[in-house]
C-alpha cells in the first residue's frame, strides 16, 4: 500500500509544479517570472547594494543558477566550456570542463546550467551534454550528443538550456535523425527521439506546459514550432513559424525568419512566439486535447531578438529590434497583440519579473532598470550601471532569495534587492 500511494503522489508532481524545484533557465517555469516578495520597488540613485563581484567565471552569455546554497554558471576558457560552482559569498569552489565551445562567431557559453536533486546538467556550444555532481563537480555522465544524433545547428552553434520533465533530460538536436530525444536523467541513456522533420535546430529553449491534463514539450526550431508528448516523444502539433517571412524581414537578411531564440509564453491554453529582425510574433491557440493548434493574431511591434518576454496581468512586456545594437522597450496586450507602448530607454535587452516589478538588462552598456508593469506607460523606477565585466550584456538576470545576479563576460555580480 506504502509503494501504490507513493507512486500516486510522484505521478502528480508535474501537475503540482515539479518544476519549482528546479532551478534553470530563466526561473521555475521558464517564463522570466521569479518567486519572491519584500522587495524594493523604488531603487535609490545608486542602485541596490552590491554584495560581491568575482572575475574569473570565464567568457559567456549565459546565465547563472542558484538553490540558495550553491550558485552555478558556464563559461569558455580557452576553447573549451567550463562549469564553475561559488559559494554564497561568490568564492569559486570548484570548476570543471564540460566540453568543446562552439568555434565559429560568438563562442562565448550560452547554455544556462540546469540544477535538481544534487545535479546540475550542461550542454557545450558543440553539443557535448553532462551531467556533473553539484557538490565536487565530478562527471556522472557525459556524451557528444550532437553527434550521437546527428545535429544539424545555424551560424551560431548550439544554445539550448537542457529541460528536465520526469527522469528525462530534454535536448533538441533537430537534423534528419530526429528533432528532440528525451534522455535518463541518472544514465544518459535514450529514452525516445521524436521523428525527424529535417529542421536544423535554432537557439531555443524549450519547456513543458500543462494544458488541461496534458502536458507538453514545446520549443521552436529554425522553422517549425512544434508540441512533444513527453510520455512517448510523440509530435502532438507543428507550425512553419518561419513561414512568416514579412518583406522587411528578408532585407535584413535571408535568415532571419529562421534565426529564433525567444522561449514562447504560454496562459490558459494559449500559446506566444517572437523573434527579432522585424519577424512577426504570433500568438496560437491549442486544442482542448493539446493535439493541434491555430494562429489567433500577429503583432509586428515585439519582435525580440534575444532578451525574452514576460508575461504579466495580461500584457507582454520585452524589447524590440530596431537593428543588432538598438531597439525599444514595448508592452503589447496579449488577448489582441495590440501595442500599447513603444519606449526609447538605452537600448533592447533581457527581462525578467519579481514581486510585481519588471528587471530589465540593457545589452550595450549594462544598465539595469526597474519598471512598475503598466500597459499606459514605461514606468521607470530607477536604474544603475553594472560596475564589472566587458563585452555585450547577452545574460539574462538571476534573483533569487531576494537577490539579483547579473553575468557580463567573466564577471558575475550579485545585488541585494530587499527592503532593509
Amino acid at each position: 500500500m506504502k509503494k501504490i500511494i507513493l507512486y500516486s503522489i510522484v505521478s502528480l508532481l508535474p501537475f503540482w509544479g515539479w518544476s519549482q524545484v528546479t532551478s534553470q533557465w530563466r526561473g521555475p517555469n521558464r517564463d522570466g517570472i521569479y518567486p519572491g516578495t519584500g522587495l524594493l520597488k523604488e531603487w535609490p540613485a545608486e542602485g541596490p547594494t552590491l554584495i560581491w563581484s568575482q572575475s574569473g567565471i570565464g567568457k559567456g552569455y549565459s546565465s547563472a543558477v542558484t538553490d540558495g546554497n550553491s550558485i552555478y554558471v558556464t563559461g569558455m576558457k580557452d576553447s573549451t566550456d567550463y562549469l564553475s560552482a561559488l559559494n554564497m559569498k561568490g568564492d569559486i569552489i570548484w570548476e570543471v570542463p564540460f566540453g568543446p565551445s562552439w568555434n565559429s562567431s560568438f563562442p562565448e557559453t550560452r547554455c544556462t546550467p540546469t540544477l535538481q536533486n544534487g545535479f546540475v546538467y550542461v550542454l557545450s556550444g558543440l553539443g557535448t551534454i553532462n551531467c556533473v555532481n553539484a557538490s565536487d563537480g565530478k562527471t556522472k555522465w557525459s556524451f557528444d550528443a550532437a553527434k550521437k544524433f546527428g545535429a544539424a545547428y545555424g551560424d551560431w552553434g548550439v544554445c539550448e538550456s537542457l529541460l528536465l520533465v520526469d527522469n528525462m533530460v530534454i535536448y533538441t538536436p533537430a537534423g534528419q535523425r530526429t528533432c528532440m530525444v528525451a534522455l535518463d536523467k541518472n544514465t544518459g541513456e535514450t529514452v525516445w527521439e521524436t521523428e525527424s522533420l529535417n529542421d536544423t535546430s535554432a537557439y531555443v529553449s524549450p519547456r513543458l506546459i500543462i494544458h488541461g491534463d496534458k502536458r507538453v514539450i514545446v520549443t521552436l526550431m529554425a522553422n517549425n514550432l512544434i508540441g512533444v508528448d513527453p510520455s512517448n516523444g510523440k509530435i502532438l502539433w507543428k507550425y512553419n513559424y518561419a513561414a512568416f517571412m514579412p518583406e522587411k524581414s528578408l532585407k535584413v537578411w535571408p535568415g532571419a525568419p529562421q534565426t529564433n531564440t525567444i522561449t514562447p509564453l504560454y496562459k490558459d491554453g494559449f500559446l506566444y512566439v517572437t523573434g527579432g529582425y522585424d519577424h512577426v510574433g504570433a500568438m496560437f491557440k491549442l486544442s482542448e486535447d493539446a493535439s493541434s493548434i491555430k494562429l489567433a493574431w500577429t503583432d509586428t511591434i515585439l519582435d525580440c531578438h534575444h532578451g525574452g518576454v514576460v508575461l504579466y496581468d495580461g500584457y507582454i512586456y520585452g524589447s524590440n529590434w530596431l537593428d543588432n545594437s538598438r531597439g525599444n522597450w514595448c508592452c503589447i496586450d496579449w488577448n489582441t497583440g495590440k501595442a500599447k507602448y513603444d519606449h526609447k530607454w538605452q537600448t533592447k535587452g533581457s527581462i525578467i519579473s519579481c514581486d510585481g516589478m519588471l528587471y530589465l538588462f540593457d545589452e550595450k552598456n549594462g544598465n539595469v532598470g526597474l519598471v512598475k508593469p503598466n500597459p499606459l506607460k514605461f514606468d521607470l523606477k530607477g536604474s544603475f550601471k553594472i560596475p564589472g565585466g566587458k563585452g555585450p550584456c547577452w545574460s539574462h538576470p538571476e534573483i533569487n532569495n531576494g537577490i539579483l545576479y547579473i553575468r557580463r563576460g567573466d564577471v558575475l555580480m550579485s545585488f541585494d534587492l530587499r527592503k532593509k
